[in-house]
């Protein structure tokens, strides 16, 4: 790559990356490329970027590469990264701020993994935790694949692996007020 490019696409992108910088109260300039949150990531086998790779790619300028990418979606907000980050980068926060601006400007290049994402957290809103089979009734219905997981139904209800009822956490307000508390700072809430 020829340095003017570089510098076209850092002059180029400024706006947006002070923006996602400022939604996730994440510095990139912190991070110094050591390699400590993709070796401890335990999703990196399936993404197309390594969390160290999505940094560069936002210092180098290349936000949109960063934002079509199915990293940003895959990533489990486990937090093995930002505990291992010697410069406290962190990276869930950041990954976060990447999908909502990657929705926002209709980058998403896998429409089912924001889908999962969307039908996820709303399992999360409405019951405090996830019920599984509501949520892949949800997004199979989302997606259009309504008899995807129809056979798996039979075993996993005769071995008690999935339960036909959510079960829902003591204290729902606390999950309510955190999503409102998302959605007043300018989340979306899912």
């Amino acid at each position: 790559m020829e340095p003017r490019e570089l510098a076209a696409a850092l002059a180029q992108n400024r706006d947006l990356l002070k923006r996602v910088e400022e939604k996730s109260g994440v510095d990139i300039k912190n991070c110094y490329q050591c390699g400590k949150c993709s070796a401890g990531c335990p999703m990196a086998f399936a993404m197309d970027y390594t969390p160290r790779q999505i940094i560069r790619l936002l210092q180098l300028g290349f936000i949109d590469e960063a934002l079509k990418s199915r990293t940003i979606w895959i990533c489990a907000h486990c937090q093995a990264c930002y505990t291992r980050c010697p410069r406290e980068v962190d990276l869930p926060r950041l990954m976060e701020a990447l999908r909502q601006e990657a929705a926002q400007g209709g980058l998403v290049t896998d429409k089912k993994v924001h889908l999962f994402d969307r039908a996820f957290l709303s399992s999360v809103e409405r019951y405090g935790r996830v019920h599984e089979m509501g949520l892949m009734v949800q997004f199979n219905l989302q997606s259009g694949q309504i008899f995807k997981d129809v056979a798996l139904a039979p075993p996993l209800f005769l071995n008690g692996k999935i339960n036909p009822f959510p079960t829902r956490i003591k204290d729902e307000g606390a999950i309510r007020a955190i999503f409102q508390r998302v959605r007043s700072r300018g989340g979306d809430g899912h």
